[in-house]
Parts: C-alpha cells; sequence; structure tokens
C-alpha cells in the first residue's frame, strides 16, 4: 500500500459534519397537513346535511349568542396571544413568564373555538348564499388549517426565525377575520344579547 505524500491529512477523531440545510419535507409536510384538514372541513361541510343546531347553553337566549361570546373569548385570548408573543420575541416589555401566558393564551383560545367550528360545520355547513357567510366558511376552514401548520411547525428544529411568527400572525389574522364575519356582525344584527 502506497502513501500519498500530497493528500489531504484526516484528523482524529474526525470533524464534525458540516449542518445540513433543512429539509424541504420540513416545510412540505406542515403546508400539505394544513391543505388537508381546510380541505377536509370545506368537504365536510359541504357534504353534510346541516341539522340547524348543535349546542345551545343555558342562560344564552340563542346558539347564535353562544356562538358570539365563545367567538369573542377566543378572540380576546388571541389578542392575549399577540400581546405575548411581541413579549416573547423582545418587541415589548414584559414578565419572566410571557412565554407561559403566550402557550396558555393559546390553548385556551383554540378549545374555545373548537366548539364555534363544531357547531358551524354540523348545524350549518359550508355556505355560500352571502359573500360575508362564503368568507366566513372558508376562513373557517382555512384557519384549523393554518392552526394545524403551526403547531406542528413548533416542533420542528432549525427553522427561519421569520417562519414562526409570520404562520402566527396569518392564524391570528384570519381568527380575527372570522370573528368580523361571525360574531361582530351577530352583535350589530341583533344586539349584544346574552
Amino acid at each position: 500500500m502506497t502513501v500519498d505524500p500530497n493528500a489531504a491529512t484526516q484528523s482524529f477523531p474526525p470533524s464534525e459534519p458540516a449542518h445540513r440545510a433543512p429539509s424541504p419535507a420540513r416545510y412540505l409536510v406542515p403546508a400539505l397537513v394544513a391543505a388537508a384538514v381546510a380541505v377536509g372541513l370545506g368537504v365536510y361541510g359541504k357534504v353534510h346535511d346541516p341539522t340547524g343546531t348543535a349546542f345551545n347553553l343555558a342562560g344564552f337566549s340563542s346558539t347564535g349568542a353562544v356562538k358570539s361570546w365563545l367567538a369573542s373569548t377566543a378572540f380576546f385570548f388571541a389578542l392575549v396571544q399577540l400581546v405575548s408573543a411581541f413579549m416573547v420575541y423582545g418587541k415589548l416589555p414584559g414578565p419572566r413568564w410571557a412565554s407561559a401566558l403566550h402557550r396558555w393564551s393559546g390553548r385556551i383560545a383554540f378549545l374555545v373555538a373548537v366548539p364555534v367550528a363544531v357547531h358551524c360545520l354540523y348545524a350549518l355547513g359550508y355556505q355560500t348564499y352571502t359573500t360575508r357567510v362564503m368568507w366566513h366558511s372558508a376562513l373557517g376552514c382555512f384557519f384549523f388549517g393554518a392552526f394545524s401548520a403551526k403547531m406542528l411547525l413548533l416542533r420542528s428544529q432549525r427553522l427561519p426565525g421569520w417562519l414562526l411568527p409570520l404562520v402566527g400572525g396569518l392564524v391570528f389574522t384570519v381568527l380575527t377575520l372570522i370573528w368580523l364575519t361571525s360574531a361582530l356582525w351577530f352583535f350589530r344584527t341583533f344586539g349584544v344579547t346574552t
């Protein structure tokens, strides 16, 4: 066996491998899941025969009032999550527990939004009889798709620093539009009732 005197020497132990660029699947899988969730909810809402009602809570005058107050509660916690996100990213001063506030306000917002979505899909379905209702239906499906993508991206390592705030901002914006086309519309049309 001969040794090439001009060959580069290898250091021992071997040097660490260079960091690879993130795989496109890291972004593709959450995007595909988001699309599947959004389309799945839309298809279910369209083919399902609406029942007219799915739930009602004692003390409320109608299911519309229940949905509007639950949607407003979810929107309030989404606002808390937005402010706490600015604290976490250092854009606003905040307490050390701002990250916990951010996580818990998001969890509460989601848990409060789920019964509203279940009612909308089961009792009303995906409807398009007015522009407001069409946008509300489409945005509702899109919201849960975008939220699914955000949850998957949270667990990913080595994401670009701008990606999670962008997706979180998208989820917040869509929830705001959903609230505007439902709860705010209800309160302006029927009054702030319980």
